[in-house]
């Protein structure tokens, strides 16, 4: 696992493009993620490329939060729990302003994130809690369920991997 570099922004929007229902951004977009919030993103890779990806960003102001964008995990790598090493991985790394709350918004339909999410808030033996967001008329007419707000925390940050007793 690593942090994205620009080169990688064609290789996110693929990857995210072989996982829906994830919405597809724009390949600027991917490469502004690389660009403006590497230290808020991860990547996983094999020798074959990319495995999974998580995007996200501190919302301003709130320096103690990681807002996810998007978890994508290559329907090759499923089922092995890379989606949370990489949520676990990201929220360990040093900072100097380390997250204590995860939000993200989930749709209803979206059962695997949601999982996802419940089991990084038992993982760090933290509150889940939803509410309301981005009704689905935001999106426009039949477009695009809701997107409620999952919120996670208060929570104390992994310990980084390099730091753990063998």
């Amino acid at each position: 696992m690593r942090l994205p570099a620009r080169a990688d922004g064609p290789a996110m929007q693929d990857l995210v493009a072989r996982c829906p229902p994830l919405d597809l951004n724009s390949a600027y977009l991917y490469l502004l993620l690389t660009e403006h919030f590497p230290d808020t993103c991860i990547l996983a890779e094999d020798d074959d490329g990319l495995l999974g990806m998580v995007s996200g960003y501190r919302p301003p102001g709130r320096d103690d939060t990681l807002f996810v964008w998007q978890v994508a995990v290559d329907p090759r790598a499923r089922g092995r729990g890379l989606g949370l090493d990489m949520l676990l991985g990201l929220l360990s790394r040093r900072s100097p302003r380390p997250a204590h709350w995860v939000e993200t918004t989930v749709g209803p339909g979206n059962r695997a994130s949601r999982s996802l999410f419940r089991r990084l808030a038992v993982r760090l033996d933290a509150s889940l809690n939803e509410t309301a967001l981005f009704d689905a008329a935001l999106f426009g007419a039949g477009t695009h369920e809701a997107e409620p707000l999952l919120r996670i925390g208060p929570f104390t940050p992994p310990v980084p991997e390099s730091d753990r007793n063998p």
